[in-house]
């Protein structure tokens, strides 16, 4: 029983990670492939080939990308950029949702965006618990005058999903810089502290 108890869970070590793995892009690019909707009929793959190839959506989405980054890189396509952003920002309701979303997505994925580029060791949610915390910031409009010192904006996620979690202001003298990447750490609270990262040794 001891020998099947051990080849059951070494079973498991394997298959798991390979299964969810397989899940994940399976749905990443069933995703994808709905972009192919908006060829027109006569252009889409299933018709044109007699059957269906998964990842023909993959493929159209990144093309998209490129050639919306290329085309907003150029002078011509900035200016349309900041033309389209003035129009979305004049309508009513849809300038606050546009708005609070296109401050997000530039804070994460400009190159010079400041966003989860350090990852912080902070007390939360009490005095001597520890957790791990990425700084977003630092605090600013009204907020920052009732803050004597320096503080950050960090956020806490949850563990498993860290899509989850808390925005706090800490002090900075109580967030201690990590030397790890923010992947390492990442990968650090998703896994519950079992994938535990290489850091220096004391």
């Amino acid at each position: 029983m001891g020998a099947l108890r051990k080849w059951l869970f070494a079973g498991l070590l394997v298959i798991v990670p390979l299964a969810i793995t397989v899940w994940v892009l399976q749905w990443i690019v069933s995703t994808l492939d709905q972009t192919l909707l908006i060829l027109p009929g006569a252009w889409q793959p299933d018709k044109l080939l007699g059957f269906h190839i998964p990842g023909f959506g993959v493929l159209l989405a990144l093309a998209i990308l490129l050639v919306v980054g290329a085309a907003a890189s150029n002078f011509l396509g900035k200016k349309l950029v900041v033309w389209g952003d003035a129009i979305l920002g004049r309508i009513p309701v849809v300038r606050s949702i546009y708005t609070s979303v296109k401050q997000v997505s530039d804070t994460l994925f400009s190159p010079g965006g400041n966003a989860f580029r350090v990852a912080v060791l902070v007390q939360w949610p009490r005095p001597d618990v520890w957790t791990i915390g990425f700084v977003t910031g630092s605090p600013g409009g009204d907020v920052s005058n009732y803050l004597l010192g320096e503080y950050l904006s960090v956020y806490v996620p949850t563990t498993p999903n860290p899509t989850g979690g808390y925005f706090v202001m800490l002090r900075r003298s109580d967030c201690i810089e990590l030397k790890m990447s923010v992947d390492e750490a990442l990968k650090y609270v998703v896994s519950m502290g079992v994938v535990s990262p290489a850091g220096p040794k004391p």
